[in-house]
């Protein structure tokens, strides 16, 4: 019998949260990607309104939320958030720019942002805007998710295992370990392929190799079996992967 909950209690840590970044300055934009990595968030950065456009338009299901420059080349900003919008898109976006006029912020506001972060400005104040916004999303994380006899503790990066007599034991997990984790125990007893979890746990421009998920894999079999827990994750050669949580 499958066991699925998952509690109402806040969060600042955040473990499965893409983001689409959009920023031409190259500088800026790497710094501002290097960061948010640092701070485990997925990123995908373009430097082009169009391309951003095209990222939108045919994935915004996928992120979390949106950062996005005013003046791009291409589409601008504002045309951006006006675009997803008038399609009732409702992806939370934060608004950069050098642009500090009251009339400048009433624009983008009513453009579609969300909020709005005037140029420069500290990495600090970035990182808050964020987590406030992912508070207001519809897809802001849960403090806690469990599956059969696994439960993930979003706070301690971490999965406790129970056994059969109800011991407990907590499993440290490395911040990619902790996300495929997740990944299956949001979709038990589903069958999940490869394409599915590189797509899902790696960026879009990242180059990875048709065995990256395998390898993965084994490393949180190996972590899990150590400890003595039972994933029931099972392998489905040649199609992907099943959490059976009825094992």
């Amino acid at each position: 019998m499958l066991i699925s909950q998952i509690s109402n209690e806040s969060l600042e840590s955040y473990f499965d949260m893409r983001v689409l970044l959009v920023e031409d300055e190259p500088d800026l934009g790497a710094a501002m990607k290097r960061t948010l990595k640092q701070h485990k968030y997925l990123v995908d950065w373009v430097m082009d309104g169009t391309e951003a456009w095209s990222y939108l338009e045919n994935g915004s299901a996928n992120y979390t939320l949106a950062i996005i420059d005013w003046m791009l080349p291409g589409i601008t900003g504002l045309e951006l958030c006006k675009r997803l919008r008038m399609r009732e898109n409702s992806l939370p976006v934060l608004m950069l720019t050098a642009r500090d006029r009251m009339e400048d912020k009433i624009a983008g506001l009513d453009a579609g942002a969300d909020d709005y972060l005037v140029k420069p400005f500290g990495i600090g104040e970035l990182l808050a805007r964020l987590r406030a916004l992912q508070r207001r999303s519809p897809h802001f994380q849960a403090q806690k998710l469990s599956v059969g006899n696994l439960t993930l503790d979003y706070g301690n990066n971490s999965v406790i295992c129970q056994d059969a007599i109800g011991n407990k034991q907590t499993i440290s997990l490395t911040n990619k370990e902790f996300q495929l984790l997740e990944y299956f125990m949001k979709h038990p007893n589903q069958i999940v392929t490869t394409e599915q979890i590189r797509n899902q746990l790696w960026e879009v421009s990242a180059e990875t190799g048709s065995n990256v998920v395998a390898a993965q894999m084994r490393l949180l079999r190996r972590k899990l079996a150590a400890s003595s827990c039972t994933s029931s994750i099972e392998t489905l050669h040649s199609v992907g992967y099943r959490l059976n949580s009825t094992l």
